[in-house]
């Protein structure tokens, strides 16, 4: 629709310009001292007339068929929108039905001349812009319809991809073709029960209702004997499959041929119309000089060409290589087509020709919007409906029958097992909050001001914060802080005391420890000498029972009992040493079960939402990837005119394909930049002036340059 849009706007504006310039030159010529409007009269000081009705109707239907700028809804009108904004050149043409028969385009000199020359300027300048607004809306249609052929064209290439999609579309619609067989059973029976109720013989004998019934029933089954015994014979060495595929087969083929003539239409319309008036040469634009007629048989030439385009593109037995030659020999028949619009000096001065006026242009303009526009529509929404794709209605009968036989059945399911549903569904529940209760965050009940208040907070998430602040209060130990110390002070203690009580074995001498003495004990306890207490046991050894009983034996085993007991308290603490260092990993490893069983359950719950999403995306990027390829087949397989253009029916592929691109990349690129300078490569891969060399260096730049979003 972009392409569209663009193309009516730059008529449009052209036709501003010529027209402007026209209007200029009516006006002075107008105003001028020869005319006898203009003579000094005592009524000069007064007031300028009013404009007529006629002139201001002319102006506001201009107004209402320009093409707006800020709005893409309204730049493109529809029909019924047109055609009451042509009702301000002439109130009957309107009112009077279309003709089948060719407008009215008489000699010059039998011509009715228009007293006001800028008042003709305005009727020329309607029916301009009508025309425009007709142009662009024809060239949607025809894109719109060969956008949409090709969709169905992709269908019919997905069913024939796969035998299994072809048996499902034999299921899908065996009750049309059974609804078909049987109507043609019917109507060979009625073909031959024309006697059914008469007896033949040497009489006519009424047969009774029984009889009658019996007759019938025989004919029926004669005829589906035959019928079947002839699809026998028929059908002997194919399978039902093979013979779906042969009628897939035939209905593409017919879409195909009404999408290459829609294409070549599209072509022709681009090539042939107001679009290659404003974009070759001067185009429109050099009517200015060569004659103030020439923009107006341009415009009369290009309603004859659309009705003779829209009849071509409905008539089935054209063949698409002879569409170009069908309408060229129609416009060649059309007085319309090769009519020229002559000024007024020319019809005065006695040139012969042919000449037309805007009435007779907006009567054709009328035809074409009243009759050639919805026969078009008749006819293709017809092929579609019988070639196309198959309504959603053919295509689910059978989920939608299924559903409907079985919802008594889940209905009686779900009320006799409504507890146990209810049950699981509790249950699932329950599971749930637990879970997130405790592995994700922790729920506690605090008492504020004697009310109740409930405190949430993530527990595994903060102790892996109190981890990483090393707060002091991290839970990964094996033994309490304190109890190495105490253990090791009261070792030291037993030890003091053992040696003050025996200072013979600790100094050799019977004389009392000193205080130098006694720190230097302390400190050979802290390193782990026990020195005193072993030779003491070393001595209690000699004589274990007598030891045991009057020495110091059992005083030096409890002693290595504390000794022991210390070492193992300092292992452990090496080991709760090597814990705490590794801390923030063992959080980590707490808080990442409930992080995984809630991210994949929401990630399955998620995928299992978005699966048509996904699955609908993929489909869009295969519809990207064969938009492309088919882009570069047009261009590929194109010959060339001798100006090394496109031809008409490769232009229209060429656009269709374009067209679909740019539809099914608007979801794919990112807004922006991106999107912007995308439309600029595509209307420049649409633009058939720069030649196919360079349209082929487009559609490359397309591919490598946004093939990151098309794929």
């Amino acid at each position: 629709m972009s392409f569209v849009l663009d193309q009516i706007r730059r008529i449009d504006a052209q036709l501003d310009r010529v027209q402007l310039a026209s209007i200029s030159s009516s006006a002075a010529t107008t105003t001028s001292p020869s005319d006898p409007r203009t003579t000094t009269s005592p009524f000069d000081d007064e007031e300028p007339p009013k404009p007529s009705p006629h002139l201001l109707a002319l102006q506001t239907s201009i107004r209402a068929l320009t093409p707006s700028l800020a709005s893409d809804r309204r730049a493109l009108l529809q029909p019924s929108q047109i055609l009451p904004n042509l009702s301000a050149l002439s109130p009957t043409i309107n009112d009077a039905p279309p003709s089948l028969a060719l407008p009215a385009v008489t000699d010059h000199h039998h011509q009715i001349p228009n007293n006001d020359p800028y008042e003709t300027e305005l009727e020329w300048l309607l029916v301009s812009k009508a025309t425009t607004q007709t142009y662009g809306y024809v060239l949607a249609k025809i894109l719109d319809h060969t956008v949409g052929l090709a969709e169905d064209l992709w269908y019919w290439d997905e069913i024939l991809g796969s035998r299994r999609w072809t048996t499902v579309y034999g299921v899908q619609s065996s009750p049309a073709r059974i609804w078909a067989w049987g109507g043609r059973v019917w109507e060979d029976v009625k073909a031959r029960g024309g006697s059914l109720g008469i007896r033949e013989g040497g009489g006519r004998e009424v047969l009774g209702l029984g009889e009658r019934w019996a007759a019938f029933y025989g004919v029926v089954r004669q005829v589906v004997r035959e019928r079947s015994v002839e699809e026998l014979r028929h059908g002997v060495l194919m399978s039902p499959v093979t013979r779906l595929r042969g009628q897939i087969r035939r209905k593409r083929a017919v879409l195909g041929a009404v999408r290459l003539r829609n294409a070549n239409a599209l072509g022709v319309l681009l090539g042939e119309g107001l679009a290659n008036e404003s974009v070759h040469g001067e185009g429109l634009v050099g009517g200015l000089a060569e004659g103030q007629g020439r923009w107006k048989t341009s415009v009369a030439r290009n309603v004859a060409l659309m009705e003779a385009v829209l009849l071509k593109a409905n008539d089935q037995t054209t063949a698409v290589e002879k569409f170009d030659a069908a309408v060229a020999e129609l416009t060649d028949d059309d007085p319309l087509y090769g009519a020229e619009v002559y000024e007024q000096s020319d019809v005065e001065g006695g040139s012969g020709g042919v000449s037309v006026s805007p009435q007779a242009v907006a009567e054709r303009l009328t035809r074409v919007l009243a009759l050639a526009l919805p026969e078009y529509d008749a006819a293709i929404s017809s092929a579609v409906r019988e070639h196309g794709k198959p309504s959603r209605l053919v295509r689910y009968w059978l989920p939608v029958t299924v559903g409907i036989l079985s919802s008594s059945t889940i209905l009686r399911i779900l009320v006799n097992r409504q507890a146990e549903i209810v049950q699981w569904i509790e249950d699932l529940g329950s599971t749930v909050i637990d879970f997130w209760r405790n592995w994700v965050i922790e729920v506690r009940f605090v008492e504020t001001d004697m009310k109740e208040s409930i405190l949430i907070s993530s527990q595994p998430t903060r102790k892996v914060i109190k981890t990483i602040r090393h707060d002091g209060s991290g839970e990964v130990s094996l033994m309490s802080k304190r109890s190495l110390q105490g253990d090791r002070d009261s070792l030291e203690r037993m030890v003091v005391d053992f040696a003050i009580s025996n200072p013979v074995i600790t100094t050799g001498t019977n004389a009392p420890l000193t205080e130098p003495q006694i720190a230097d004990l302390r400190l050979k306890v802290r390193e782990g000498d026990l020195t005193p207490v072993l030779k003491a046991y070393e001595h209690d050894l000699a004589t274990p029972i007598l030891a045991t009983l009057r020495g110091n034996l059992l005083r030096t085993l409890l002693i290595q009992v504390q000794k022991t007991k210390v070492d193992v308290e300092i292992a452990m603490g090496g080991i709760d040493a090597l814990l705490k260092s590794q801390e923030l990993v063992f959080g980590f490893v707490g808080l990442t079960p409930g992080i995984l069983v809630t991210y994949f359950g929401l990630h399955y719950l998620r995928s299992s939402l978005t699966s048509k999403r996904g699955a609908r995306a993929q489909g869009e990027q295969g519809k990207l990837l064969r938009q492309l390829r088919n882009i570069d087949r047009v261009l590929q397989h194109a010959e060339p005119t001798e100006f090394g253009e496109l031809g008409y029916r490769d232009l229209g592929l060429l656009l269709c394909e374009v067209q679909g691109l740019r539809s099914a990349a608007e979801g794919s690129l990112p807004r922006g930049r991106v999107a912007r300078e995308f439309g600029e490569d595509v209307e420049e891969l649409c633009d058939v002036r720069v030649g196919v060399g360079r349209q082929k260096a487009a559609a490359e730049r397309v591919r490598w340059a946004y093939g990151r979003y098309l794929s």
